[in-house]
């Protein structure tokens, strides 16, 4: 089976509940209607969207509610990762029902697996569903990395991609080595668009595409164009962007702030996250002056 790559910004959906922790569908709504002209599609319930913070039925209905908002003008990637094989197979098979275009799953965490064990939770996901399944390396929330070796030991049981989120351009030569042109390596920040361009990557999982979805969709868009000058000086931006916006906090909670700067609704990060302190917000607002 041919594979059709993933294409554009697919941001990694920050996920907006209510000050009691219940989804918040209405802000959820406009986040959607507010990023929409500046992305290709979402990614959800990853790492940013606190999927791993929510119950499976609050999985499911973020699910329902963007695929139901974007009517098919987006292509969706939910990320089904859990500690349970069992778990992961029951949001794959729903993401699929409704109409997802693809899944994405972490190796199982919290325990350090075998790669036997791994091994075994990709092939039963696979062939749980007919969707392509990507791998998600995010080494610092699992406890350890997918390594190319063990990617192409995935993409031999049908893994058809993978979600990068080591921060290593290395690793995307070397995931690009070890599994080849027929394989589709996505990369999960904005922060190396322009160098993992120019080395072929085309399809990105920015978090600042949550907030600033109009500066990462221009350095998109200057890369698409090989105006690779252009395209240096807002790779610049945006990792400083990035740099300032960590030193105020984490830029999940910070989000938040951000979003009710922009226009957005007052909605508030799952527990254990405490809401980022609201003094912070006249700091945005010099920091993100040109945005607002």
């Amino acid at each position: 089976m041919s594979l059709e790559k993933l294409y554009g910004l697919f941001p990694p959906l920050i996920t907006p509940f209510t000050r009691t922790g219940q989804l918040d569908l209405e802000a959820l709504a406009q986040v959607l209607e507010f990023t929409k002209p500046f992305v290709h599609g979402y990614y959800l319930c990853g790492s940013y969207g606190q999927g791993p913070l929510m119950d499976l039925e609050q999985r499911k209905k973020v699910v329902e509610k963007v695929i139901e908002e974007v009517s098919g003008s987006k292509k969706i990637i939910v990320h089904v990762g859990s500690p349970s094989t069992d778990s992961t197979i029951e949001l794959a098979r729903h993401a699929e029902e409704a109409g997802a275009h693809a899944v994405a799953s972490v190796p199982p965490f919290y325990y350090k697996h075998a790669e036997e064990s791994v091994l075994k939770f990709f092939e039963e996901l696979v062939n749980s569903t007919s969707l392509p399944v990507y791998v998600y390396n995010n080494p610092p929330r699992v406890g350890y990395p997918v390594t190319p070796d063990l990617l192409a030991k995935l993409k031999s049981l049908g893994v058809r991609g993978i979600k990068d989120s080591s921060f290593d351009v290395i690793n995307f030569i070397n995931f690009s080595i070890y599994a080849g042109d027929d394989f589709d390596i996505v990369i999960g920040t904005e922060a190396l668009m322009l160098p993992t361009y120019v080395l072929g990557a085309r399809a990105y999982i920015p978090g600042m595409s949550n907030y600033l979805p109009e500066l990462v969709f221009e350095l998109f868009n200057k890369l698409e164009q090989g105006d690779y000058a252009r395209a240096r000086e807002i790779q610049f931006r945006v990792n400083r962007l990035r740099e300032d916006l960590h030193k105020l906090g984490n830029p999940i909670t910070l989000t938040y702030l951000i979003w009710n700067l922009r226009g957005i609704k007052k909605s508030f990060p799952k527990k254990p996250f405490l809401p980022a302190k609201e003094e912070l917000t006249e700091k945005l607002k010099i920091l993100l002056s040109d945005f607002l």
